[in-house]
């Protein structure tokens, strides 16, 4: 029986899984009121920091639904929302490591699933919660609709098929300035309805990074080179840029991670074959000229698609995307200006650092500091010059905080060979 069948399945019955959404920001809101549309599923509780704009969602919510719906929980405390009892799916939509981390123990204290917006924290301890989460036969899942979760799709549709993935990444949205900052976007923010922290993690390539962070991860890719190549092509051309070096491309191997300027909002992965009845099946069937081949899905649709990974966790208890093991890749953290000693740091989407992925192996040996664990209470304990990568030595970081000892954890469970 199909997922949406299954949903059907619920609201006939009178059955409908439970969803507390923490983060009612742009992604959290387009997704409370998706919700309202799709049976068997209903939003039980919102939790965001400021609680006006939760009860903002939440109005929008009970106008939209046609079915009888109980109270909503309106919650500037995630406890609390996590805890509901009326709650099966938790879905963590605020991006912030910080809370990501804590949001996600209280639901595995709560026996809740969890279903993630929440790529920063995903990218930084993942692994482990992941494995906490599985052992205790819950769900811990990225969400369907974002680029890592729909090019997955692609990589799997591909590997059943029994085609070689050469290469699998997104279109980048936005154009790549690597010393953006939430001032110097703060009028194309405002135009765009986004909060300018999360507009300059677009800009500097943070948000790019972790993403196609978390699907190597997920698929055991690599990025070919510390920070991808990022070049710019067409699906005509995009096969002809992505192959090895002797071939003409950039790459110095197959099966990396990548992103590409052009192909936004899609996704892609790029295969080929050496079965020569195969090759001769893909020409006729206008994928392309060979040797390489693109399979592209011209959308993603954010938020709107995580009602799809909120049912299958509760109604299959399958993750969307999830970690493979450990780490195989980590976005770490380059300066984005000059600092002096004793100088703050502020984090993802700030004025300070910005992320680039590298090999997690290469990271380790390096001693760089994933800029999940940059807060705004770490310090420069030395000179760092703007375009630095930072290294555990360069700074203090916040030993207090709940991704710093979950990420303490996740190094000594899945120590680097």
């Amino acid at each position: 029986m199909s997922i949406y069948h299954s949903l059907q399945k619920l609201e006939q019955e009178g059955e409908r899984i439970g969803v507390a959404v923490i983060g009612a920001g742009q992604m959290g809101r387009g997704m409370i009121a998706q919700i309202s549309k799709i049976p068997g599923m209903q939003v039980r509780a919102v939790c965001d920091i400021q609680r006006e704009v939760a009860q903002k969602a939440v109005d929008a919510y009970c106008r939209y639904a046609k079915t009888p719906h109980p109270s909503v929980m309106v919650e500037s405390d995630f406890q609390k929302v996590i805890g509901h009892p009326d709650v099966d799916v938790v879905v963590d939509a605020t991006g912030i490591p910080e809370v990501g981390a804590n949001v996600a123990l209280i639901a595995l204290a709560e026996h809740k699933h969890l279903v993630l917006l929440n790529v920063e924290m995903d990218v930084t301890v993942g692994s482990i919660l992941s494995s906490w989460f599985k052992s205790s036969g819950l769900v811990y899942t990225g969400a369907a609709g974002d680029e890592p979760a729909v090019t997955l799709e692609l990589f799997e549709f591909a590997k059943t098929m029994g085609l070689e993935v050469v290469v699998a990444g997104k279109g980048k949205n936005n154009p790549f300035i690597p010393l953006s900052n939430p001032d110097l976007c703060r009028a194309e923010a405002e135009r765009k309805h986004m909060n300018p922290h999360m507009l300059a993690a677009f800009q500097d390539g943070t948000k790019t990074m972790a993403e196609m962070n978390l699907l190597s991860n997920a698929t055991g890719l690599l990025p070919d080179k510390t920070g991808m190549h990022g070049v710019s092509a067409d699906l005509k051309t995009v096969t002809e840029k992505l192959r090895l070096v002797e071939e003409g491309g950039c790459l110095s191997q197959q099966g990396v991670v990548e992103y590409v300027h052009g192909l936004a909002p899609g996704v892609f992965v790029i295969v080929s074959s050496d079965l020569t009845e195969v090759t001769e099946e893909l020409k006729y069937l206008s994928v392309g000229d060979g040797p390489y081949y693109t399979l592209y899905r011209p959308f993603h649709l954010a938020s709107l698609e995580t009602p799809i990974s909120i049912a299958r966790a509760a109604l299959l208890q399958e993750p969307t995307i999830a970690p493979i093991g450990g780490p195989v890749s980590e976005t770490v953290a380059v300066a984005k200006r000059d600092m002096a000693p004793g100088d703050a740091l502020d984090g993802i989407g700030g004025y300070t650092v910005r992320g680039v992925i590298e090999e997690h192996v290469h990271a380790t040996k390096a001693g760089h500091v994933p800029i999940g664990l940059i807060s705004p209470k770490a310090r420069a304990k030395r000179h760092i010059a703007t375009g630095t990568f930072i290294t555990y030595e360069d700074v203090e970081l916040d030993q207090t905080t709940t991704v710093w000892h979950l990420r303490s954890l996740q190094d000594k469970m899945f120590p680097t060979v």
